[in-house]
């Protein structure tokens, strides 16, 4: 990918009610035919539901009908179109009090999800017992920096996974936030927490370079930017190299659109987190040439 050929622009899309404006009316690249979409979210807490007519803050708004309506038309413009989450779709509703995760991971395979990442609430009923839902999940659960060997999520959760979609190939890898003083030891019991820029200069090496992947994405799980050393996405962006895209979350951040840093080799990086409880839907496309190279790059938010 020839970094000095990044372009990117950004376009505002709408979804209101069960209908949405469609991304790619007020924007035209006729000399690249070529493109991959990218929809994703973070953080939905078990917002299946729109919220009550009587919220003070989101009044009917959010809801995985909306989303569900807002996906289909993006596929139908463009069937090459991957579904990212980047974690926390459990606890936040009373479904998850009821079902325990089941309901969250059968709308999402009902959604059309390919990959999600694993979120700190996701241990809120146990490290069982998200291996006990994902039977129920028809997407791949990706995270790369928890050593699980001595847990029964190993050989549930994939340390990466690479889609091909269409001619190209997409290598997906994941990163969560470190547990210890976060989630309860009893909850998420012999996992360990892996440094993520290790993890991930070791992951890139291995999609990027090996495997020959057209576009490198981290879901990201570790929060998008702390005042302290934490390790966040801002911090990941820079301290790495191929890396195309970020998908974060955990701190709920609504940004209008992604932003981007240069990574260790100077290189253009996006970074992009759409808040929470499912109120907005991010969507990437990913413009290239007769190369594969990528020659633009558009941006929107889908607010539901």
């Amino acid at each position: 990918m020839k970094r000095s050929d990044f372009i990117k622009t950004s376009v505002a899309a709408t979804a209101i009610g069960t209908s949405g404006l469609g991304l790619l009316s007020s924007f035209t690249t006729p000399e690249y035919k070529k493109r991959i979409s990218i929809l994703h979210t973070n953080d939905v807490h078990s917002h299946i539901d729109p919220f009550p007519a009587d919220h003070t803050k989101y009044p009917n708004l959010g809801g995985a009908a909306r989303r569900m309506n807002y996906i289909q038309k993006i596929k139908a413009e463009n069937p090459n179109t991957l579904i990212l989450d980047a974690g926390d779709a459990f606890q936040g509703t009373p479904y998850f009090n009821f079902y325990g995760g089941e309901l969250e991971y059968k709308v999402m395979s009902k959604l059309g999800y390919h990959a999600s990442t694993i979120g700190n609430h996701e241990f809120d009923n146990g490290i069982d017992n998200i291996a006990a839902q994902l039977a129920h999940a028809k997407f791949d659960m990706i995270n790369t920096n928890y050593d699980l060997k001595n847990t029964s999520l190993d050989g549930l959760v994939k340390k990466h996974q690479i889609y091909e979609v269409d001619q190209f190939k997409i290598g997906i890898f994941g990163v969560g936030i470190e547990l210890a003083g976060l989630v309860s030891k009893d909850l998420y019991k012999e996992a360990k927490y892996l440094d993520p820029i290790d993890i991930a200069k070791d992951e890139v090496r291995y999609l990027k370079d090996e495997q020959k992947c057209d576009l490198v994405i981290c879901l990201s799980h570790i929060g998008y930017a702390y005042k302290s050393d934490k390790v966040d996405d801002v911090k990941l962006a820079k301290a790495t190299q191929g890396i195309d895209l970020i998908i974060g979350g955990h701190t709920h951040t609504f940004l209008d659109e992604p932003q981007v840093f240069k990574n260790s080799a100077g290189e253009d990086v996006m970074v992009n987190q759409v808040g929470w409880a499912g109120l907005q839907l991010g969507h990437i496309e990913f413009y290239f040439d007769e190369a594969n190279q990528v020659k633009a790059v558009e941006s929107s938010i889908a607010h539901l």
